[in-house]
């Protein structure tokens, strides 16, 4: 059987869909082999997406028309909106999901795509000739041509899951792991490497006492990801909050030989920022006790999620554990937590399209990269997805820049730096965060994403609106004058300075203790113009308003940093010539080859003085 198609997207996963649901949305024709029809989407570890940084991203992928905001609506259990009491540039949504919805409804939705078809099966080599892929082969002999294929391979290349001194080849816990295609990129040059991430043991929901923890609710008036109308969650499920004690520790330490990473089962790096339980233990002997989120998995299971408690012990030492925690005292466990080891790909192989340096219109997508978290390797799919159907079609490729998008700032990562260890996105690390707000993610990508042709027309003219009406809003808090006598009672109560004669309401919404709520109040006395807007358009303004003079400072940053960017550099420029190089830095651009000078500014050991030799040789 010989098949063809544009694009082949191998594995499932969040990666896997967005990769899909672009290229084809985009027009190509589009195969999706997964080794399980079954677990498309599926959340691997915990039943929950966005958070700090990573909400930010999937506001990004919905903005330019991808899914995963819909689907995380459509799914949800709960929405919070974090770190409200910080600047808007620290705000971040986060939803709790229904596992299994989650994973039918990105079914749906990749099956409502007419140019997008499935096949369930293992692929065991790339086919490739002069330099180029042109398709797959699959575990039951079949051939499938294809102009580029996707891999979005998450854990599963030579995956092996460890519990305890158990070690068993899979790439999830009871799905096997994918074998062949590691050993044939080494044959073609590719450098490659082993990472480890982990999950937590599953509970009986029945059997914990939630009366002996710390209730945590869902928002009081629930937001959702996606830019499109979405219905608020009418009804939410609340999660809760326990700790580890020193007797969970103690039993850890007491069983350092059942632990992989220590006895030393396990070489590869694991992720350092959400760490598993035995080594938040090691790593932070002075902490008496830490965090556990009991997460339950959808609206009609009983299966709870153990936030906080990733583990590779044995199941005997897990189920103890278990029970020595407060409200677990009953608890019976569904099935234990593990750690797995996985091949990835260094990044810094990658073009910033994310197609292969060494083979032409090859594409990797999400773990296989070096990242870890859902929203990371959704936005790396998305991205794959249309550079590969531009490619094709030869098209320019899209590449965001990092004061454009946080998914620019990640890709830009992962191919200038590359990673050493399980990658996962945070605000600390866009250097214009201010204004790459989850708020205004539709306002700067929007329009983008329609050029391109992801987002459709229905998205941009909500866009257009919004727009026209913050224009409305902000001419007319210029114009209203605010008296004394409306105000300053208010002021008092905020401890404020009271004004003496009329101001504009801009100008008092620009004062650090005012609130947007306290000029709705005067307004609605006063003939509710601004009570007529929608409460996420006034949000925008109000945010406009009050940080503008650190957005300009930051547009100043970024306006230097282009500077660098509009510096290109020959694609066979020869640093040799340059005498006054480092060493380190000579070697890494060699490799590199960076397009621009920005890009060289941001490549892991090359020093700033670097960059003006390059600077002062180009100019001549």
């Amino acid at each position: 059987m010989l098949l063809k198609y544009d694009i082949i997207v191998v594995g499932g996963g969040h990666a896997g869909c967005e990769a899909a649901t672009a290229a084809s949305k985009l027009g190509a024709k589009v195969l999706l082999i997964t080794m399980n029809l079954q677990t498309i989407g599926q959340m691997s570890c915990n039943p929950a997406m966005g958070g700090i940084a990573k909400g930010q991203l999937i506001r990004e992928i919905d903005a330019l028309g991808g899914f995963s905001g819909i689907v995380a609506d459509q799914s949800a259990i709960q929405f919070r909106m974090l770190n409200t009491s910080k600047g808007p540039a620290m705000w971040s949504p986060r939803t709790q999901n229904d596992r299994r919805l989650f994973s039918e409804c990105w079914k749906r939705a990749l099956e409502s795509l007419p140019n997008l078809d499935f096949w369930q099966d293992m692929v065991v080599s790339l086919l490739i000739q002069d330099g180029r892929v042109r398709g797959v082969q699959t575990a039951l002999g079949i051939t499938i041509e294809s102009r580029a294929v996707i891999l979005t391979n998450g854990t599963f290349l030579n995956g092996m899951i460890h519990i305890g001194t158990k070690k068993i080849a899979g790439g999830r816990s009871a799905e096997r792991a994918a074998t062949g295609m590691t050993e044939q990129l080494q044959k073609l040059g590719f450098e490659t490497g082993r990472m480890k991430t982990g999950t937590s043991p599953r509970v009986d929901g029945r059997t914990l006492d939630y009366d002996k923890m710390e209730i945590q609710p869902g928002d009081a008036f629930p937001g959702s990801f996606s830019f499109l109308s979405q219905e608020p969650l009418a009804k939410q499920k609340s999660c809760y909050i326990t700790y580890t004690n020193p007797a969970v520790h103690n039993l850890i330490k007491d069983n350092v030989a059942d632990i992989p990473i220590y006895n030393g089962q396990i070489q590869s790096a694991g992720p350092r920022y959400c760490p598993s339980i035995e080594d938040k233990v090691y790593r932070f002997a002075d902490k008496e006790r830490h965090q556990i989120f009991v997460e339950p998995e959808g609206w009609h299971t009983i299966q709870v999620y153990v936030n906080g408690l990733s583990t590779s012990l044995s199941e005997a030492i897990q189920f103890k554990m278990l029970r020595a925690i407060v409200g677990f005292e009953n608890a019976k466990m569904l099935c234990p937590g593990y750690a797995i080891e996985y091949d990835y790909f260094p990044p810094t192989q990658l073009h910033y399209t994310l197609e292969t340096q060494l083979v032409q219109n090859l594409y990797f997508a999400g773990q296989i990269n070096g990242t870890t978290g859902y929203e990371e390797a959704a936005c790396q799919g998305l991205m794959a997805g249309i550079n590969a159907y531009r490619k094709i079609h030869e098209l320019s490729p899209v590449v965001f820049k990092r004061s454009e998008a946080y998914i620019g700032v990640l890709i830009d990562d992962l191919v200038s730096k590359g990673t050493e260890e399980p990658y996962r996105m945070f605000t600390s690390r866009a250097e214009f965060r201010i204004l790459l707000r989850q708020d205004n993610a539709d306002l700067r990508l929007t329009e983008r994403g329609h050029a391109i042709g992801l987002a459709d027309d229905n998205r941009l003219q909500k866009v257009y609106k919004k727009k026209e009406e913050m224009a409305d809003i902000f001419h007319f808090l210029k114009k209203w004058k605010v008296h004394p006598d409306s105000i300053n009672a208010t002021l008092v109560a905020k401890n404020a300075s009271l004004i003496d004669e009329a101001q504009s309401a801009e100008a008092l919404l620009k004062r650090p203790e005012m609130d947007l709520n306290d000029l709705l109040v005067l307004d609605k006395q006063q003939g509710n113009t601004l009570s007529a807007y929608d409460k996420e358009v006034l949000q925008q303004v109000s945010i406009q308003l009050k940080y503008e003079s650190y957005f300009l400072k930051e547009r100043e940053l970024v306006e230097k940093m282009e500077r660098l960017e509009h510096y290109t550099i020959p694609s066979n420029f020869d640093y040799t010539k340059l005498k006054a190089l480092s060493a380190e830095a000579l070697e890494k651009l060699q490799k590199k080859r960076p397009a621009t000078l920005g890009q060289a500014s941001r490549i892991s050991g090359v020093r700033p003085a670097d960059v003006s030799i390059l600077m002062v040789y180009l100019g001549r």
